[in-house]
């Protein structure tokens, strides 16, 4: 797998290009430029609680009663604290120069004009400073950056209505097998539900990649090498399900060799063996890079993540492409492991611990919603009862 990895991630080449969009349309973009801020966050003073703003050195004691001098909602700018006075004030209002404490409401009682301060507070208590979080200048983004919904509140927080951002990966998926169906067809004899075309769309979707689905597509020679053809046109990328492996129907390798090349095939991973890679021929001077994943469902879902995932960042310009990993403890036995490297569903359990699902086949779509991730087993590697694993969320695999 490492090696299958190297090579091609070796092929993902940095996209070309960028534009300018709105923030708000901004989601699983990757920034092509750093962003900055040009203000410090929060701008001033202000309170982190509901309460009163005071000079503790004003409260010597709990039980301290001040006269309230004004009210500042959020949003209002206050006038300077008198001294010897509270200000009523709300969660992310300025605090009044000359104040330098927040008693919240909670350990207050208000006395009509007055406040009985049931707390002696220590200058800075409740008070967020002004630059707190960001300091003008301060990088806070850097480019290469997948914007998550964090990511997109961090740059709005600092005035950023629009962002630099990476052109869009222009994807192209198909579907072979004249065994599927779409879900409220009729189910014919010998057919089974497309359940990869679902899973495909929103993976590639959301990496932020715009997407042409060309549908389910006959099993022939002929119709494949077109619709390959078709699809290298205007797509930097093609994605096919099915038809890479060596039975007599599998058309999908032949189909790419005689419009471009397949470059790798066949992975020493369980589930996910006959994964493909390769390029077809743009029609021009150029050509699509072109991933094809295996048709059981599970193991299409997993050499996605595993290996289409981090292709798609790179060539996005994404710089960390390794997965999250984490030991974790085993509750389980697998007493009979593969050669090859396997990739197990498995669920953490009340205890930290994790468990298996009991059938592990390539066809059983179930266990990757029971599951929370993969364990990574290398090669005929039994695992017993409290041995220490390598965990891969699907979490962090999907992020």
């Amino acid at each position: 797998m490492d090696d299958a990895l190297a090579e091609l991630l070796a092929q993902a080449q940095p996209l070309g290009g960028q534009e300018d969009i709105a923030t708000l349309d901004a989601h699983a973009r990757v920034l092509a430029g750093a962003v900055t801020s040009t203000l410090d966050v929060p701008p001033a003073d202000n309170t982190s609680m509901d309460g009163y703003a005071m000079r503790a050195a004003d409260v010597p004691a709990p039980g301290t009663r001040l006269p309230v001098s004004q009210r500042v909602p959020a949003g209002h700018v206050p006038a300077p604290l008198e001294p010897g006075t509270a200000a009523r004030i709300f969660t992310g209002a300025m605090i009044p120069p000359g104040a330098d404490a927040v008693v919240m409401q909670e350990q207050c009682a208000a006395e009509g004009e007055n406040v009985q301060v049931n707390h002696a507070p220590r200058a800075g208590e409740w008070v967020r400073k002004a630059g707190e979080d960001i300091r003008a200048g301060a990088e806070i983004l850097p480019a290469g950056t997948r914007l998550t919904p964090q990511a997109l509140g961090l740059a709005a927080s600092v005035g950023r209505a629009r962002l630099p951002v990476v052109r869009e990966l222009r994807v192209a998926v198909f579907f072979t097998g004249d065994e599927l169906a779409m879900p409220g067809e009729p189910l014919k004899p010998g057919a089974i539900y497309n359940s990869n075309r679902f899973v495909l769309r929103a993976l590639v979707e959301g990496l932020g990649c715009r997407l042409t689905d060309f549908g389910i597509v006959r099993d022939t020679l002929e119709e494949t090498r077109r619709v390959l053809r078709e699809a290298a046109r205007e797509h930097d990328l093609i994605i096919t399900t099915g038809g890479v492996s060596v039975g007599e129907e599998d058309h999908v390798r032949p189909a790419v060799q005689a419009e471009g090349e397949i470059r790798l095939w066949q992975i020493a991973i369980k589930p996910g063996k006959p994964l493909a890679y390769g390029r077809v021929r743009n029609g021009r001077d150029g050509h699509a890079d072109f991933i094809g994943l295996p048709g059981n469902p599970v193991s299409g879902f997993v050499t996605f993540l595993l290996f289409v995932r981090p292709f798609i960042l790179k060539r996005q310009g994404v710089g960390a492409l390794a997965p999250v990993a984490l030991e974790m403890r085993a509750d389980f036995d697998w007493v009979k492991p593969d050669r090859r490297r396997e990739f197990l569903r498995a669920r953490i359990n009340a205890t930290g611990g994790l468990d298996l699902y009991p059938n592990q086949s390539s066809g059983v779509l179930t266990s990757t919603v029971w599951g929370d991730g993969l364990v990574d087993n290398p090669p005929a590697k039994p695992i017993a009862r409290g041995d220490m694993v390598r965990f891969l969320p699907f979490s962090a695999l999907m992020a």
